[in-house]
């Protein structure tokens, strides 16, 4: 990590910071936003611009695309296509151009939480347990399933991504982050399957940044240990390494 340059889009949200804390004074870290960001080299455009965005690029080594829309779970089409899709393209399309080794894509669990009108799914994030001992895990190889267009965005994200690392040989990883909160707690009967902890997933993405360059492609769930999860944890045990250490149900 040390020396390497990451370029962080969206670092002002509440990711961004967490992971900015993670990896200050370990890495050369810069800054892709609209607003200012204080104490971090920062280029300032909208990510929906191409040419202006750019610059931001030169002598990257890794790109974490955090910048998006995901203000509620379903944010109007406009923003959606301005951020998540154009955004999103242009993020991949600029990191292709300067020559960017990786790009760590800030996917999320909505690409297959439609799955939560199914049982025994929906009696989990209902927490309704009685009677729920097991149930089938969905893996990174699970079919896609978004809940809404913010969902069927980040899996175009992960496509597109899938695109570049084929043709353009660029690493793309793309990590499904499950529910985050500003209070880093569980805040409702569906986060104690689906909530993450802010160092849980700024600790995998930064496994994600470290992880050799011989990885091409791949995906990952981000949530912590949680009792009654439904994603699979074991793939980014085995392929990163990594391990949540936080548990939903300490917060009970």
């Amino acid at each position: 990590m040390a020396g390497r340059a990451v370029l962080v889009t969206g670092m002002s949200g509440l990711i961004g910071r967490a992971l900015r804390k993670q990896l200050e004074g370990r890495a050369d870290l810069r800054a892709l936003n609209r607003g200012a960001v204080e104490g971090v080299p920062c280029h300032r455009a909208d990510i929906a611009d191409l040419e202006a965005i750019a610059p931001a690029f030169d002598g990257v080594d890794t790109v974490v695309h955090l910048a998006a829309d995901a203000t509620s779970p379903n944010p109007p089409w406009d923003s959606i296509l301005h951020n998540n899709v154009t955004g999103t393209y242009n993020v991949y399309e600029a990191a292709r151009r300067a020559k960017v080794k990786r790009v760590v894509f800030a996917s999320s669990g909505a690409t297959v939480s439609g799955i939560e009108k199914d049982k025994p799914y929906s009696d989990l994030v209902a927490g309704s347990y009685e009677g729920l001992t097991s149930w089938p895990m969905l893996t990174h190889l699970s079919p896609v399933r978004p809940a809404a267009l913010y969902g069927v965005s980040k899996v175009w994200g992960e496509a597109l991504g899938r695109q570049y690392a084929d043709v353009h040989e660029l690493s793309v990883i793309c990590v499904r982050i499950g529910r985050v909160h500003t209070e880093d707690k569980p805040m409702s009967p569906r986060d104690f399957s689906v909530w993450c902890s802010q160092r849980d997933i700024v600790r995998l993405i930064e496994r994600c940044v470290e992880a050799p360059e011989t990885l091409r492609y791949d995906i990952f769930f981000g949530t912590s240990r949680n009792k009654w999860g439904y994603r699979d944890l074991e793939h980014p045990r085995a392929v990163l390494g990594w391990e949540p250490v936080d548990v939903a149900e300490d917060h009970r």
